[in-house]
């Protein structure tokens, strides 16, 4: 019997030691592994401390993969993804979210830039032609369909196309993000130019006794009035693209008249000449 004990208990010892030195292994995000304790785990991280030393360090969960405790349990915390598990990218801003058919005799009308003696004039007034624009062509369209501004500003917005990116943008992604083969991009420039200076009155008689001189006499009273008016040269660019990026009209045209509404009678010359117009 005690030289049973006397095998068994250098056994039991052993084992004790062995069982002593099994660690908590944590593998991070980055590959790295920690073999030491876990000594806490919260909400946003974990506790641990190296083997060997006493220092206790404070891990974010969210570089952890897993952790491997020394009872063989496994934890996951940020288990990667499978390749048969992996989610298709999602589109980037200006990639295509339709395809060739779907677009085919389909017309976008971007908001006009407009710019007033060298300065932007804000958007209202690019949405304002722009609204010119749709409602002069769609009369005119024949088989093509022209999307409604409201519908075209509101893709364009949430693809981050909006007034002050927009240009970081080629034709044939606006295509894509709008759902169309053609574009109609245009640009009004109206500079002051003279003003125009004009007076008018009027002569009003009124028929008085003068008894003094025991005689009828008119007595007359006069108004004037003087007007004037701001003059402006109007200038409109227009060129329409399609979906594969190609310019296939561009033309220029300066108004004839010289008020602020005279880029209309402009717009509507240079949309008849466009390929996309219809009688």
């Amino acid at each position: 019997m005690k030289h049973l004990v006397a095998l068994v208990l250098p056994f039991l010892f052993t084992l004790h030691v062995i069982a002593q030195e099994k660690n908590d292994v944590v593998l991070k995000v980055n590959g790295d592994e920690l073999t030491g304790k876990v000594t806490e785990i919260g909400d946003s991280e974990i506790k641990f401390v190296y083997k060997g030393e006493t220092l206790v360090y404070a891990i974010k969960k969210s570089d952890i993969i897993k952790i491997t405790y020394a009872s063989g349990r496994i934890e996951f915390f940020n288990k990667p993804s499978l390749p048969s598990e992996a989610k298709e990218d999602k589109p980037k801003p200006g990639s295509a979210i339709s395809n060739d058919a779907d677009r085919r005799n389909k017309i976008a009308i971007l908001p006009f830039t407009f710019i007033t003696d060298k300065q932007g004039a804000g958007e209202d007034m690019g949405y304002q032609a722009q609204n010119e624009c749709y409602t002069f062509l769609s009369k005119h369209s024949g088989e093509l369909t022209v999307i409604d501004p409201r519908t075209t500003n509101a893709l364009l917005i949430k693809a981050g196309a909006t007034a002050d990116k927009i240009r970081g943008f080629t034709m044939d992604e606006l295509c894509a993000i709008i759902g169309v083969e053609y574009i109609i991009d245009a640009t009004v420039t109206m500079d002051k130019t003279s003003q125009t200076s004009s007076q008018s009155g009027s002569i009003k008689g009124k028929e008085e006794y003068n008894s003094k001189d025991n005689k009828n006499e008119v007595k007359a009273s006069t108004n004037s009035y003087s007007t004037s008016a701001q003059n402006y040269q109007t200038k409109i660019t227009m060129n329409v693209f399609t979906d594969k990026n190609t310019n296939i009209f561009s033309q220029e045209r300066q108004s004839f008249w010289n008020t602020t509404d005279a880029y209309v009678n402009s717009l509507q010359f240079l949309l008849k000449k466009t390929p996309l117009y219809r009688k």
